[in-house]
This record gives structure tokens, sequence and C-alpha cells, in this order.
């Protein structure tokens, strides 16, 4: 397993959600990843959907999350993250501060 990855990644919070400033459900937010995850899936431009729809600050620059370890993130994204092959998207997952799109990078 490599030391660090690079990842890119799409939050849609949770009102609930761990720092949360986001009014969506759990409900509505896990419907909204899913329908961006088609949109990715049918040839959407990962960073466009970041850039248009994250609630992390990361989205300003297409969800670059930069290097990272596997103990870095809360545990379900660094495992999702580091399960993934090079140019790989995740499936959605579920995290303390809502639901993610992982896109690994490098």
């Amino acid at each position: 397993m490599a030391d660090k990855i690079k990842a890119s990644h799409i939050l849609i919070a949770t009102a609930d959600g761990e720092r949360s400033r986001s009014q969506l459900s759990a409900e509505d937010a896990e419907a909204k990843i899913k329908e961006l995850k088609e949109e990715l899936d049918n040839g959407a431009d990962f960073g466009e959907l970041a850039k248009a729809n994250s609630d992390c600050p990361s989205g300003a620059d297409g969800g670059d999350l930069g290097f990272f370890g596997p103990n870095d993130m809360v545990p379900s994204f660094g495992a999702a993250a580091f399960a993934l092959e090079e140019g790989e998207a995740s499936d959605v997952v579920k995290t303390s501060f809502g639901f993610n799109l992982i896109l690994r990078t490098g």
C-alpha cells in the first residue's frame, strides 16, 4: 500500500454532519450525490462537478485534497480512497460530514 495518495472529492454535506452549514437532510444529500455519480458515470468532468456542487472548500480547486496518508482522513473516507486505483472514482462514501465521491488522482 502506498504511504500517501492524491485524491479529489465532492462532498454533499448533511444538516447533521460534522461542522456543517448545510440544510439538506441525509436523504436529500444522498439523492444529490447519487445524481452527481450518475453524471460522472455519463462522462461529466469530476473537477467541474466539484466546483459547481461540493460543500467542501476544496471544491473551488476541483475538489483537490492533495496528498494524504491512510489515517489523515476520517476512517471511511481513507479506506475508500486507498482502495481506488489511480484515475478511478468511488461509489458514494458516507462520512460524518455527509456523502462523498472520491477520485484518486495520484
